[in-house]
């Protein structure tokens, strides 16, 4: 695959930085040591000040305000938007458009590559009870439309619930006497380390549009995940089976959440197939015993 971000151009010596946004997080953080070691300088966009190390810069700006990104894009060729949050995605993806639009990239061609979720067009939202439970995605739908109306190159790739956040749950769940699971819902996590890896090869080839989901290597329902979870670590909680209601939990019981056909997407670059749920967290428990924190540690590090 061509890498479209380490093509010198004309007047320019070496190669063109990748922004990435949210470089601080969860995702971004396994990004951006993949773009050193393909030889690109990255640039990370954050909203806090953080030391610069070699061939990365960090830069201070705000998406939910504009603040600092029209210089944070600029000399851009390509850029990586992993930055989210609960509220104001489709906002943020239209000030990092519009600082690219506004002639702060390279010229109109700089490459916008995005991180979105699967199901995210196939969950119906229709009104305050569905918004309550699936806003999130929904607002993720809007942002993928915000860039794929740009004008801009772009590509989009949709992932699977993250392993860490799953793991998040079943812990905060797992503390409670009685464990209220969604009933016969079904997820698909996938390790966030490949799809750092996607993202990383989506950045260095040309605009795709939107492209095959990324998954796990297979699906469960909550209850087994917690239930898993629970086993790990030498606990029993008892179970209770909890109806969401609404027309976009019905559609998420049917597989809405699920790639279709339920196939995932891979391997990841280099060969390595993605961890499966049972692998991360034999993983993140033994860290957890040694002492070294897992995924709680690095989710506060990455807060900074």
């Amino acid at each position: 695959m061509a890498s479209r971000p380490m093509a010198p151009g004309p007047g320019r010596p070496g190669p063109a930085p990748v922004l990435v946004t949210g470089g601080t997080g969860t995702l971004g953080r396994l990004v951006v040591p993949r773009l050193r070691a393909a030889g690109c300088r990255v640039r990370v966009l954050s909203r806090h000040p953080h030391a610069g190390q070699e061939a990365i810069e960090y830069v201070t700006g705000d998406l939910s305000t504009g603040a600092g990104v029209e210089a944070a894009v600029d000399g851009m060729a390509t850029i990586v938007h992993c930055a989210s949050g609960y509220r104001g995605d489709p906002e943020a993806a239209g000030t990092l458009v519009r600082a690219a639009r506004a002639g702060a990239g390279v010229g109109t061609g700089v490459h916008l590559v995005f991180v979105s979720i699967v199901g995210v067009d196939r969950l119906p939202v229709r009104g305050p009870l569905d918004r309550g439970m699936f806003g999130y995605l929904e607002r993720k739908l809007a942002a993928e439309q915000v860039i794929a109306r740009s004008g801009l190159p772009w590509t989009t790739m949709r992932a699977t619930q993250f392993h860490d956040l799953v793991l998040m749950v079943a812990k905060r769940l797992g503390g409670l006497p009685v464990v209220p699971v969604p009933a016969e819902l079904r997820l698909q996590p996938v390790d966030p380390d490949e799809v750092a890896g996607q993202l990383v090869e989506l950045a260095l080839g040309e605009p795709a549009g939107l492209v095959p989901d990324l998954a796990g290597p297979r699906a469960y329902t909550v209850a087994e995940l917690i239930r898993s979870y629970l086993r790990a670590c030498h606990r029993y909680r008892p179970m209770l089976p909890v109806w969401l209601p609404g027309a976009a939990a019905r559609a998420a019981r049917a597989g809405a959440l699920l790639p279709i056909g339920g196939s995932a997407r891979g391997p990841a670059p280099g060969g390595t197939a993605g961890r499966s749920w049972e692998e991360f967290l034999a993983d993140q428990i033994k860290a957890e015993r040694a002492g070294t924190g897992g995924v709680e540690a690095d989710r506060v590090a990455s807060r900074r």
